[in-house]
């Protein structure tokens, strides 16, 4: 059994949330743009995966990039050379990039990933590999030998 590390545990009960349709913004959205120490962001207009990434880690007690883009993340924490349970996905995409945590891997081998601003939500989405620009790792932090599980999700179709 893989045992979740502490910003997975923070990450999972997130999975549901929506931005707010209209001119209202989602506080708990919000709230990860103030955990980053990025308050200034008072909207879910701004492609808001990396403010997730980065509370979840801040609440886990690990300071994040605390910036915006998803590419920050390539610079952060350890690189590894392949994915492990819990580790930070950046992707390329266009447009930008996203970033989100790594949870698994379905029969096909793409990536499970639980990542914010997918489809406008905090979900699990798929993506192939082909897409990953960097795996990343807390500094300090043990890194899970356990293989990926498996699981399903459906491919991610909009990180932004």
């Amino acid at each position: 059994m893989i045992i979740d590390p502490q910003w997975l545990t923070i990450a999972r009960p997130l999975v549901g949330l929506h931005e707010t349709p209209g001119a209202d913004h989602n506080p708990e959205i919000l709230g990860m743009w103030r955990a980053i120490k990025r308050s200034g962001i008072q909207s879910e207009d701004t492609p808001w995966c990396a403010a997730f990434v980065g509370a979840c880690l801040e609440r886990a007690g690990i300071r994040s990039s605390r910036f915006e883009s998803a590419a920050s993340y390539l610079k952060w924490g350890v690189r590894l050379d392949g994915p492990a349970h819990g580790c930070i996905a950046v992707f390329s995409r266009e447009g930008g990039g996203h970033v989100g945590f790594v949870v698994g891997q379905d029969e096909a081998g793409k990536l499970l990933v639980l990542g914010g601003n997918q489809g406008d939500s905090v979900s699990i989405k798929a993506f192939p590999h082909d897409r990953v620009t960097g795996y990343r790792w807390p500094v300090d932090v043990s890194i899970p030998s356990a293989p990926l599980q498996i699981g399903s999700a459906e491919t991610s179709g909009s990180e932004a």
